[in-house]
């Protein structure tokens, strides 16, 4: 199998916190979403491949037409897709929009709540409500949406234990199938760093950030959902297979500004830069770069992506490579499954990126 990544950079208002490839000049949408058909024209047929699974991102996928986006996935063609997945602003959503989208092929929503507290929604510069959240879950969920899967955020400036479990517990309610869920992360040269680094927000501290994700984990274990990779919980059967690809080795096509692809041992990437982007496809001169991965990066990355997952990887064959495992099985912070496996424990999983870097070679 394979996947397609269409990546729409537009906002209408950029988060403090991100920094991803987005750009708030909503009147270049038209040229970029022909630019992104000529592209489409041109690459969907590179794996070889059947595309099995399409995902809508961003930036803010939700700020085209519906219009346009069936016109992009017409492009790419759902004919083997299995899962058609758009990432949604609470904003943005309408009964219609959520009924047009879904019969343009999408066929499950990935939306950006990540609070249902409306202070913290304003600390962190998202341009939605906590009733907008609730409505769009409850709209998507009419339109004959079953598989819906929210974004949400802890370690947030002023948030409190209390006010996480209410976000969770108000997540539950809505009876949706997949959650994603991230610590806040000072993204260096985001407006929420520069605030930190003036001392104008209340940080959490680390432990009440390790307290919130074992909550979150143990919570969500009790309702039923399966904890598959480290920031990611689902119901049975619900699992994001296109994230998943990203964490097997499955290859995909990106298209779109500052979109990656992977295939083999090739990794490349477009510019992020609009200009660049439009200007090389409309021409036939874009610029796209690339790098071949050698044994030892793949080795890292199996890693990397491997241990955030549920399956872990399978053990190494080396003894220098086996010591090291060892010592961190003995200090409680991997473990070995019955089918000798490796991955990391509860305890592991609060310092997962120390972890893997000592692990790399």
């Amino acid at each position: 199998m394979a996947g397609i990544y269409v990546h729409i950079p537009f906002c209408k208002k950029r988060c403090l916190y991100c920094d991803f490839f987005s750009t708030t000049l909503l009147e270049r949408r038209a040229e970029y979403v022909e630019t992104l058909l000529k592209e489409i024209a041109k690459r969907k047929n590179e794996t070889n491949e059947p595309i099995r699974t399409v995902y809508l991102g961003g930036g803010t996928p939700s700020t085209l037409e519906s219009s346009d986006i069936k016109r992009i996935l017409d492009a790419i063609g759902l004919e083997n897709a299995e899962e058609v997945t758009m990432e949604l602003n609470p904003g943005d959503a309408t009964e219609t929009y959520l009924k047009t989208i879904q019969a343009a092929g999408v066929n499950r929503l990935s939306i950006g709540v990540q609070s249902f507290k409306d202070h913290l929604l304003h600390l962190i510069g998202r341009r939605h409500t906590a009733k907008q959240a609730i409505d769009a879950v409850h709209w998507a969920q009419k339109a004959g949406f079953d598989n819906i899967s929210i974004d949400l955020m802890y370690a947030l400036p002023t948030q409190t234990i209390n006010q996480w479990k209410e976000d969770i517990q108000i997540a539950l309610n809505l009876g949706i199938q997949h959650i994603s869920s991230y610590g806040l992360m000072y993204e260096e040269g985001t407006a929420l760093t520069k605030m930190r680094d003036t001392g104008s927000l209340e940080v959490i501290d680390e432990d009440t950030e390790n307290e919130m994700y074992d909550y979150l984990c143990e919570r969500l274990k009790n309702a039923g959902f399966e904890h598959y990779e480290v920031s990611n919980f689902a119901l049975p059967g619900y699992e994001s297979k296109h994230n998943s690809s990203y964490w097997d080795g499955t290859p995909y096509i990106g298209i779109g500004a500052g979109a990656h692809s992977y295939m083999g041992n090739i990794r490349s990437w477009n510019p992020d830069n609009l200009n660049a982007y439009i200007s090389g496809i409309n021409s036939g001169t874009l610029q796209r770069e690339s790098e071949t991965l050698t044994d030892k990066d793949i080795y890292n990355e199996r890693i990397m992506l491997g241990l955030r997952t549920h399956r872990g990887i399978s053990e190494p064959t080396t003894s220098q490579h086996r010591a090291n495992f060892e010592r961190l099985i003995q200090n409680g912070l991997l473990q070995r499954t019955e089918d000798k496996r490796i991955v990391a424990t509860q305890q592991g999983l609060h310092i997962l990126n120390r972890i893997i870097e000592d692990l790399m070679i």
